[in-house]
This record gives C-alpha cells, sequence and structure tokens, in this order.
C-alpha cells in the first residue's frame, strides 16, 4: 500500500479531467492526460510548487481552504469531498479511527442483529465486518451461497472467495463488477492503515496478483448502497439479484440483504427453500 494515498487521489483526479471539462483548451503535444500541474493549480488558485508538493507528499496537512479549492477545480462529486478529506486527515495523522493496536476483528453479532437475520428468512441476508469476512447469514443466504463455495473454509471472506476461488467466476455472471463493488468498499470503508486491511491486501495482491492490486490502487469507484448481482446457481438456475446494505457502525459491520429482481428469481429462491411460489415477491427492476 501506498504512504502518499492523498497525493495517488490528488494526482489521479487531476489525469482524469479533460481540459475540455473545466473550460480550458486542449492544445497540442499534451503528454499529460487530463490537466496539467500548472493548470490546476491556476483553477484552484494555489502555486504550482505548492500543488506538487501534495501530489509528491511533502505537505500532508493542506487547509479547509485550499481542499475546497481543488475540489472546485476538479468538480469533484460530494462522495469524492467526503474521502479527499478523509484522506487528509489520515496522511496527517489526525483521523481517530487509525491508531496503533486497533480491536479485534468481530466475528460474532449482537443478539439483536441475529433476530432481525432470524425475522428476515427466508430471504437471502447476510452479516459481514469492514474485511468482508461472513460473521452470520440467514439459512436463506447459506441455500443460495453455499453451493457455490461462498460459505466454505472456517472463516469465509467474500473477497477471498471472489478473488482466488474459481467457482466465483463460473456463479457471477458480472463478475468484474462485483469485483469492483467489492474492492470499492473495501478501500473506502476502512481506515487505510488499519492491520486487517494491509494483511488482507497483501495476502489478495499475493494471491490474485494484478486483478486485485489494481482495484485496490483505484481511488475513482465508489461503493454502491443498491446494486445488483446476476448469479449461474448449480440448483436454481440463473437468478438475478438486488442487494440493499445496512450498517452497523459500532460494530464495524454490515448487514447485505438479498432480494430477487424479477420474478423467475422469486420462483428460484422460493425452490431452493420449499416455500409455496410467491412467498419472496420480485421488488422490481435492478440497478445498473
Amino acid at each position: 500500500m501506498s504512504d502518499n494515498e492523498l497525493g495517488l487521489f490528488l494526482r489521479t483526479r487531476r489525469e482524469s479531467v479533460t481540459p475540455a471539462e473545466v473550460g480550458l483548451p486542449a492544445g497540442f503535444r499534451r503528454r499529460t492526460p487530463g490537466l496539467r500541474r500548472s493548470e490546476l493549480a491556476t483553477l484552484a488558485g494555489i502555486s504550482v510548487e505548492y500543488l506538487t508538493r501534495l501530489e509528491q507528499g511533502r505537505d500532508r496537512n493542506p487547509s479547509p481552504q485550499v481542499l475546497g479549492a481543488v475540489a472546485d477545480a476538479l468538480s469533484l462529486s460530494l462522495k469524492d469531498r467526503v474521502l479527499l478529506r478523509r484522506l487528509t486527515k489520515e496522511a496527517d495523522g489526525g483521523d481517530p479511527l487509525v491508531c496503533a493496536a486497533a480491536p479485534p476483528l468481530s466475528r460474532t453479532v449482537r443478539p439483536t442483529v441475529q433476530a432481525v437475520l432470524d425475522r428476515l428468512e427466508p430471504t437471502p441476508a447476510v452479516v459481514i465486518n469492514w474485511i468482508g469476512d461472513i460473521v452470520a447469514h440467514t439459512d436463506g443466504y447459506a441455500r443460495l451461497a453455499g453451493p457455490i463455495g461462498m460459505l466454505d473454509g472456517e472463516h469465509p471472506n467474500l473477497l477471498r472467495y471472489l478473488f482466488t476461488d474459481p467457482r466465483a467466476r463460473e456463479a457471477h455472471q458480472d463478475w468484474d463488477r462485483v469485483a469492483d463493488d467489492l474492492v470499492a468498499r473495501l478501500r473506502h470503508g476502512v481506515p487505510l492503515r488499519d492491520p486487517y486491511l494491509t494483511e488482507l491486501a497483501e495476502e489478495l495482491t499475493v494471491t490474485a496478483g494484478a486483478e486485485f492490486a489494481d482495484r485496490f490502487a483505484d481511488l475513482s469507484v465508489t461503493p454502491r448502497i443498491v446494486g445488483s448481482q446476476h448469479i449461474e446457481h448449480p440448483e436454481a438456475g440463473a437468478v438475478h439479484l438486488l442487494h440493499e446494505s445496512l450498517a452497523l457502525p459500532e460494530e464495524g459491520q454490515q448487514v447485505v440483504v438479498y432480494l430477487p429482481a424479477d420474478d423467475a428469481t422469486s420462483a428460484a429462491l422460493d425452490r431452493l427453500s420449499g416455500r409455496r411460489p410467491g412467498a419472496l415477491r420480485a421488488v422490481g427492476r435492478a440497478v445498473s
């Protein structure tokens, strides 16, 4: 992992914005993709030298005014502005979430969370911790995830499964999009110097190679709260699912609930659970 995440973010964002998008002429013989440092510095009202120090990690404590000016110049979204602020706090060592002794990963759920899962049956639902370990799930989720290998092992992990188990590519028809989203959740939801994140990232960089490492280095992808997945299930056939994520911030966990996106998937999930047709009703079209 880079120790200059703030500089990397600023550089990649600068290089992703074209001159035309900010009202500048493209010119000729541009060796730099996107904006030049001098162009961004002019738009933000700061010196090129200061922008260079920020990108190179030699200055890690820009003022809120500078951050705002750079964000405005790059037309950053609200999500990107929040991420920029977070990266600045972590670069300066001021993020209270970053500590020398991180609390142990929780692999249990509160009784009330378990009660919620019980009441969600037969809906597939799972609780994962901040690095993607599966800590609890409904029986409906086991019927969906078990046959494709997702629950194998003592401590199943969504990222480890997706990037290292060949069955994941066979099951997930939209593997690239699922991979993008899972890594974005990991990248944007965890302090960058969290030791558990570092350990998992180093492991997957070795075992999965560039397919994981390139995604982990890309700060441009942000996680979706609502999304969809296409799964080829060995027992249910093709299923099309919507998923909704609900955060449990005190535990560093989230509940992910899967719902049928169409009538065919609704019928397939009913067959898996042995329930009468229509027990799980389709909720509408999937999010792209």
